[in-house]
């Protein structure tokens, strides 16, 4: 893999997510991510539209990185629940607090759910999901909620179960899958920016 992940589903699933390519509410036959260079200012419409034309992909939900997908991408499952997760962490800010200046960092999660949610657990998926993730970073020491640029989405199969929070089963499993991804992502890209400042001149 250099570049990017595809990955495409047995068949469609509901999608909600703030991804920059078909974000929202969405029914989507797989996701992307796509590694674009430090500093983009591109047209992600565009730019996302083209990958997935050119990997000949249709009704997929693209997410972008500056992240090195190679290695960083970290795949996490607990339950019906796998989380794919490219985390970099240049740019951290606090819920509610003017942030810093900053270099383009982003922190993208993808939970694929194996069961039936109606539209309000998964917005309650991607609640639980971010309680996890601003934990971890807590909890590793970063003073930080998440980054400027976060992207996340749920995808799962258009059912009855309407809950997904802490107190239920699927939330216990969405947390760890988060949880378990997002520490190994963030490990691998602690290391790759430790080699890469060695290397330095």
């Amino acid at each position: 893999m250099t570049g990017y992940l595809i990955r495409r589903f047995d068949e469609p699933m509901l999608a909600l997510s703030n991804a920059p390519h078909h974000g929202g509410l969405f029914r989507a036959n797989g996701f992307f991510f796509m590694m674009v260079p430090k500093g983009y200012r591109g047209d992600y419409g565009r730019d996302c539209a083209n990958f997935e034309v050119g990997h000949r992909l249709k009704d997929f939900v693209g997410f972008m990185t500056a992240a090195n997908l190679k290695k960083v991408l970290a795949v996490s499952k607990s339950g019906s629940v796998r989380a794919y997760v490219t985390a970099g962490i240049t740019n951290p800010a606090i819920a509610g607090e003017v942030p810093p200046p900053w270099e383009p960092g982003t922190i993208n999660i993808a939970l694929v759910v194996r069961e039936g949610l109606t539209v309000g657990a998964l917005v309650n998926a991607i609640m639980t999901a971010t309680e996890a993730k601003t934990y971890t970073l807590m909890g590793l020491g970063y003073n930080a909620t998440g980054t400027t640029s976060d992207g996340i989405g749920v995808f799962a199969f258009e059912g009855e179960k309407e809950w997904a929070g802490t107190a239920t089963e699927l939330g216990l499993n969405i947390g760890r899958a988060v949880r378990g991804a997002l520490e190994e992502s963030l490990r691998k890209w602690e290391e790759t920016r430790r080699v890469s400042e060695q290397g330095s001149p």
